[in-house]
């Protein structure tokens, strides 16, 4: 597959792909013409590698993972690593939960509002007003 190819599939920028071979993340071969080509499994690597960016991760940390994942070989340090990783990112989970959790708090405590004082008005509910009601 060309650059172009693999960049639409993925989802992401021709720049992207660069950056990645760049960093040693991912290898094309070229062409007489000096074209990358890439193996049709470089689309699932390439979103692997942006689910780990979007973890968090650092292209240190992908570059050390990603043999883990090809070869299935695993060192200790390696391990650990991936052990400390995921603990990282599951602490972003429970947070994100806890965040997601006030607002659905907030949004009940909102509907019940609006669906009260629009009673009393005799609106119906969800009309009028222009966002948060500010407390007095």
């Amino acid at each position: 597959m060309r650059i172009g190819e693999v960049a639409a599939r993925a989802g992401v920028s021709v720049r992207a792909l660069r950056y990645y071979e760049e960093q040693g993340l991912l290898a094309s071969e070229r062409s007489a013409g000096g074209q990358r080509h890439y193996a049709p499994e470089a689309v699932d690597r390439v979103r692997f590698i942006q689910h780990l960016y979007a973890a968090g991760l650092g292209s240190k940390a992908v570059l050390g993972i990603l043999p883990c994942m090809e070869r299935g070989v695993l060192t200790d340090e390696m391990h650990e690593r991936l052990l400390a990783e995921r603990a990282r990112v599951q602490a972003q989970l429970d947070e994100l939960t806890a965040t997601r959790d006030k607002l659905d708090d907030v949004i009940r405590i909102g509907q019940a509002h609006r669906a009260a004082s629009g009673a009393r008005e005799g609106r119906a509910p969800g009309t009028g007003g222009s966002g948060c009601a500010h407390a007095s």
